[in-house]
């Protein structure tokens, strides 16, 4: 039994802290206080994001200084060198920032590898590898990706392939032995901030190559790389404390004003205003056009548009781009459609179990997102898409570890599992799949919390006149906010309801009109907002309510609204 959701404000800023915070308005000290920030030297640094003051030197990164020198004896030797990024929006801008780099020194005797998602999968690949060998390649440079390829490095070794892994992932007892690996959650790395995405890692070695490299670079030029390790130091979702903070709040500024022509022709496809790109328009719109390309086609096309020169070029692969990510939304709607057919005609589990061989591999997971937000199950959706194995995505309602409750079957039904408390990934062989369903709902029987309490703490009481530009402005130099700094939540009580409306192709998103004590409007938007969204499900014009929202600034047609975001009604 899960337990429904219960909101807390979180209490009053003490005394000494609000002293300390002295120079800031009262909402900044309340925000501040409630991110852990009790000092004004430290509210500086946070509210005041620098370049040069915080990102700290690369060298602090374990075996930065070996993997430089590698690189720049391979430049010097002329040897080949691959780059070999992961297929996602934090492997594909990654490989860009290290394409950029050797394209800017003049280096060509270089190529970027992206594996296809289906074919091939994640991470190194070993039939690429002994290719790479037959190739002449002397160097091999991952990005986001290769921390656990134990036996591909090794191969790479004995076919004289040296192995450079940049990676941001979690290190596991058994290294691969590579040349170089820079991964800052390595134990005896002495770097300060361990949750850089991939991208991010990349550009620490740019950095660190720039540095120890005799190039003709003008000091400062990486800063032009900062659209891609910002693109997917959001995309990523890695906490946005520390240097992702700093590489997420400038990459937005490069972004802004990136001459990339792919960049160009993607926010022009979407109708989107560089100059005011958002984090939730990366989150929401960037993203999943870039991650369309490997769930629905080849990922080199993605990476082809973020490195290509060429507008025409560009322009063609963001209309690809467009029209895939349709097909999969499209896709997606259609797998959605089928589960829940499949789901009414059988009789109900406490765990949703569900697939078709015929199913996108790489859609399942946005489908098992969808589903255990609907049925409020533990949900897992397989697929196989002529692969070997069938392979599948799993999400927890929360009352249950999906990792612990895979590992806790049978230890021949999985061919491997993955991922953490809420999300995984499985394979299975297609003789065993017959099987999942009994095993995975005994095992959660056994495993299943009884009760589930979560506590959303929120940052304050506000009044509805003080959704407002001059609040705003607050707020927004607490941007750019993800994981690890969420929006600040507030709660609004008692607030008149003027007018209900549901928008949409679908009916399915709703605005609530409120109005201030000067009789202006204030909206108040959610998306996807069926009558199960909320704690209250009942609310008409004339009732009052309380909700719980947070500012949202909306650019519709180039015109700046205020109005709120709407997370619940009470």
């Amino acid at each position: 039994m899960v337990v429904m959701n219960t909101y807390s404000v979180t209490p009053e800023i003490p005394d000494d802290a609000s002293i300390s915070l002295a120079a800031y308005p009262e909402l900044t000290r309340r925000l501040l206080f409630n991110r852990g920030i009790t000092g004004q030297k430290e509210a500086d640094v946070f509210l005041n994001p620098d370049y040069e003051r915080d990102l700290s030197d690369p060298f602090l990164m374990l075996n930065m200084e070996k993997a430089v020198d590698r690189v720049l004896r391979a430049v010097k030797e002329d040897e080949k060198i691959v780059i070999y990024g992961d297929y996602d929006c934090d492997g594909i801008p990654g490989s860009v920032v290290l394409h950029d780099f050797f394209k800017k020194i003049g280096y060509k005797n270089f190529e970027n590898y992206i594996p296809h998602r289906h074919s091939e999968g994640y991470g190194l690949n070993m039939l690429a590898v002994e290719k790479f060998a037959r190739q002449g390649v002397k160097l091999l440079i991952t990005v986001d990706c290769g921390i656990t390829d134990c036996k591909e490095v090794a191969r790479g070794n004995e076919l004289g392939i040296d192995t450079i892994i940049t990676d941001h992932h979690l290190v596991q007892e058994n290294v691969p032995p590579a040349h170089a690996i820079i991964d800052p959650k390595q134990k005896e790395d002495s770097s300060p901030d361990p949750m850089l995405c991939g991208a991010g890692v990349a550009f620490k070695f740019v950095q660190a190559l720039i540095a120890r490299g005799d190039f003709e670079i003008a000091e400062g030029w990486e800063k032009w790389l900062l659209d891609m390790a910002g693109l997917s130091t959001i995309a990523d979702m890695v906490p946005l404390q520390k240097e992702n903070r700093v590489i997420a709040f400038y990459g937005l500024k490069v972004l802004r004003k990136s001459p990339r022509p792919g960049m160009q022709k993607l926010l022009r496809s979407i109708k989107m205003n560089q100059a005011h790109i958002s984090e939730d328009d990366v989150g929401f719109m960037i993203a999943p056009r870039i991650n369309a390309a490997s769930r629905m086609s080849d990922p080199r096309e993605a990476f082809r548009l973020l490195a290509t020169d060429d507008a025409a070029v560009a322009g063609e692969l963001a209309s690809h781009l467009e029209k895939i990510n349709n097909e999969r939304k499209w896709t997606v709607a259609q797998m959605i459609k089928e589960i829940k057919k499949i789901l009414k005609e059988r009789e109900p589990k406490d765990v949703i179990v569900v697939g078709n061989p015929n199913w996108r591999v790489g859609i399942l997971g946005i489908a098992a997102n969808n589903i255990v937000e609907e049925y409020a199950k533990p949900v897992f959706v397989w697929g196989r898409e002529g692969a070997e194995y069938i392979k599948g995505s799993c999400r927890s309602d929360g009352t249950v570890n999906v990792v612990d409750l895979m590992t806790s079957v049978s230890s021949d039904l999985f061919i491997d599992v993955g991922g953490h408390e809420l999300s995984g990934g499985f394979s299975i062989s297609h003789e065993k799949i017959h099987l999942l369903e009994n095993e995975i709902v005994a095992a959660y029987h056994k495993k299943k919390r009884e009760s589930v309490e979560k506590i959303t703490l929120i940052d304050g009481k506000l009044d509805i006149d003080e959704v407002n530009w001059t609040i705003y402005r607050e707020i927004e130099k607490f941007a750019p906010f993800g994981i690890g700094n969420a929006k600040p939540t507030f709660l609004f009580e008692g607030i008149l309801v003027q007018k209900v409306n549901y928008f949409g192709k679908g009916k399915n998103h709703l605005r609530i009109d409120f109005h201030n004590s000067l009789g202006k409007i204030v909206s108040g938007i959610s998306f996807f907002a069926d009558k199960t969204k909320f704690r209250r499900v009942s609310f008409a014009e004339g009732d009052k309510v309380d909700i719980v929202a947070v500012f949202d600034k909306s650019m519709f047609r180039n015109f700046p609204e205020l109005r709120l975001r709407i997370i619940d009604i009470l």
